[in-house]
């Protein structure tokens, strides 16, 4: 959203060295923290402590091969693949789905983002394309933490995948921003419906003549009448 409104980038840079800076250091201060982030580097150094979660998503994944087991009959969502319905759900859609239902989960949400995107693109008022952009980077990128976590692509965060995992309260916000999103391109469709000409009228677009006489009347006219009156 800052990129979006403008900010410099040398600002954004400094922003988020310091960050990563902070971040890193809190999670080398903390025991747990620091052991989630060389389980993620390694995790098969320790399958059966640290390294378990990952381990046995990838297990699940590489089972699944590429049409899956089917659905409803993967093992690794008992008791071997800890969080199956909330955090690793993407290893159980692997597993039973394979590689084509994996890709097409990932396809959804590179639609929604092109959609998404598009709408902030579209969109003229400033503060919609901004509330635009934020719900759509929010969806991605919740998205993206836990799929390369899944994949062993990232340590492990905690996050869910969005629409997917187990998780009312986490649907209902989701579909309210998807909502919220819907109001922001159906307002710009309508301005640009009314933007264009002979469209959004009752008469097609064509003003109707005005009888002579009737309505404003013209300079000429109104000084002749001042005249009169001056005279009478």
């Amino acid at each position: 959203m800052l990129v979006v409104a403008g900010s410099r980038f040398r600002v954004l840079a400094g922003a988020g060295g310091l960050m990563s800076g902070l971040a890193l250091a809190a999670i080398w201060l903390e025991p747990y923290r620091r052991a989630r982030l060389l389980a993620f580097l390694d995790p098969w150094a320790d399958p059966q402590n640290t390294g378990f979660q990952t381990v046995q998503a990838m297990l699940a994944l590489g089972s699944g091969g590429i049409f899956g087991k089917g659905l409803g009959a993967g093992v690794g969502k008992i008791n071997y693949l800890p969080e199956a319905p909330t955090d690793m759900i993407f290893a159980v859609i692997g597993e039973e789905l394979g590689l084509i239902g994996a890709t097409a989960v990932i396809a959804a949400f590179a639609a929604f983002g092109w959609a998404g995107f598009s709408v902030a693109l579209r969109a003229k008022d400033p503060f919609g394309k901004l509330l635009a952009t934020g719900i759509t980077a929010l969806v991605c990128g919740q998205a993206l933490v836990n799929l390369a976590a899944v994949l062993g692509l990232a340590p492990l965060t905690g996050i869910p995948l969005p629409f997917v995992s187990y998780g009312g309260s986490s649907l209902i916000v989701l579909l309210a921003s998807v909502g919220i999103l819907l109001n922001i391109a159906s307002n710009h469709a309508v301005r640009t419906t009314a933007s264009v000409p002979g469209r959004g009228r009752r008469d097609g677009g064509t003003r109707r003549p005005v009888a002579r006489g009737r309505g404003r009347p013209q300079p000429a006219r109104r000084q002749r009448d001042v005249r009169r009156r001056a005279a009478g």
